[in-house]
């Protein structure tokens, strides 16, 4: 998804990861561009609170 938004020239879009996804692929998912990882049962305001502070950080 990743490399796609980028040659459609939208390397803006955030892209986060959720659901059960192992630990161990979690750096792999990082190094790939992904900006936040959220595990199962996370709260939606937790999730949103998070995405809001990685924009705000750009």
């Amino acid at each position: 998804v990743i490399a796609e938004l980028e040659k459609l020239g939208r390397p803006d879009i955030l892209v986060t990861a959720g659901g059960v996804i192992p630990a161990q692929d979690y750096d792999f998912l990082y190094q790939a561009g992904v900006a936040a990882i959220f595990g199962p049962g996370t709260p939606v305001a937790y999730s949103a609170a998070k995405v809001l502070e990685i924009l705000l950080e750009e």
